[in-house]
């Protein structure tokens, strides 16, 4: 009979340590997601602040143009980005490249 409640009590604890592991890789899980959102805001907000500045300008130089697209704009739209940010840089893109 004691065999029979230290099975009983071995699936309980097992059951609540379960819960509990899953349920901290969940809370893990979630502030990853929010670091990706917070990441993808602050690119959003930096791709399209430089777009409008060089688009106002009314041309870029190649190393700026460099730096947007390889270092904010590819991996923006490799994280899933929108299409605002989309079509601000084929408007970029259509910009004259100036020395500088």
């Amino acid at each position: 009979m004691v065999t029979w409640w230290q099975s009983v009590l071995t699936i309980v604890v097992a059951i609540f340590a379960s819960t509990g592991f899953w349920q901290y890789v969940q809370r893990k899980s979630d502030k990853k997601d929010a670091r990706t959102k917070m990441l993808l805001g602050l690119a959003h907000d930096r791709i399209l602040s430089l777009c409008s500045e060089y688009i106002k300008r009314g041309s870029i130089t190649k190393s700026e143009y460099e730096n947007l697209s390889k270092y904010l704009y590819q991996p923006y739209v490799d994280f899933g980005g929108n299409g605002v940010v989309k079509h601000m840089m084929e408007q970029v893109n259509r910009l004259p490249i100036r020395e500088g």
